[in-house]
């Protein structure tokens, strides 16, 4: 058998540790990729190493106690055009997690080509939304089906990779769709997320718990969001640990 046949075997819902059922609600976890592979996953993903860090920070949040967290995992390394491999995988982990667990409201965490992935399926109806991390927001993503989903990107300007710019730009088309939606600029972790690492691990679990509904929104000192009055309405800029600046409103015509 074939390395390709042999992911394409495996379930795409990953859970490294279940935890007691019934559950009050899941975390999927999805690494980022290539433009454009069909070879599998190597044995020595780099990737999803970097995004179990972010499942520790989770697991160790007394928050997410009750919650499962799992991964998804991918048949193939890269997204591949119109084939968008990743999003297919990601809706069978979806599909296989409601035959184990039930009709849990989910999060999905996704980093760079995973966040993309997370971001089309989010239509799933178990889908309360999407926390991404440097994602890979190319103009005309869809958006239209984020409509009552939250969505919280967390990015770096000088990310050389993946642009903030487009995160910013996909944002806002997704809040005149309907989403809630905040971004966070980060002051450091490029794409790799690696510098101010535990910034990034806190404030994805922060966002995690808030998306399912378990924790109230940051508070701000300006009167109004930059998008909208929702709670997650709201473009933060993080200059330091522990402190949050609001960009002022701008003004609506």
């Amino acid at each position: 058998m074939s390395g390709s046949e042999r992911s394409a075997a495996l379930p795409a819902l990953h859970l490294p540790e279940p935890r007691f059922l019934p559950a009050v609600g899941a975390v999927l976890l999805l690494h980022g990729g290539r433009a454009d592979s069909l070879a599998p996953p190597s044995a020595l993903n780099l990737p999803d190493l970097r995004m179990r860090a972010f499942a520790r920070a989770l697991g160790q949040d007394p928050r997410h106690a009750d919650v499962l967290i799992g991964y998804v995992r991918y048949r193939m390394r890269g997204w591949n055009g119109e084939r968008a491999d990743p999003v297919h995988d990601t809706r069978r982990a979806l599909a296989e997690l409601a035959d184990l667990a039930g009709p849990l409201p989910v999060v999905l965490l996704g980093h760079s080509m995973g966040a993309r992935a997370a971001l089309r399926a989010a239509d799933d109806p178990h889908v309360r939304g999407v926390v991404a991390l440097a994602p890979w927001c190319p103009p005309g993503e869809p958006v239209t089906h984020l409509a009552n989903r939250s969505v919280i990107a967390l990015h770096d300007p000088a990310d050389p990779v993946t642009s903030a710019t487009d995160t910013w730009t996909y944002l806002r088309r997704a809040e005149a769709a309907g989403a809630r939606v905040r971004g966070i600029r980060m002051p450091g972790g490029r794409h790799t997320m690696i510098g101010r690492s535990r910034l990034w691990h806190s404030l994805a679990a922060r966002s995690t718990v808030e998306v399912l509904g378990r924790d109230s929104p940051p508070s701000t000192s300006a009167p109004e969001t930059m998008w909208g009055a929702g709670p997650l309405d709201a473009v933060m800029f993080i200059p330091s640990v522990g402190e949050r600046h609001p960009i002022r409103p701008r003004r609506r015509n």
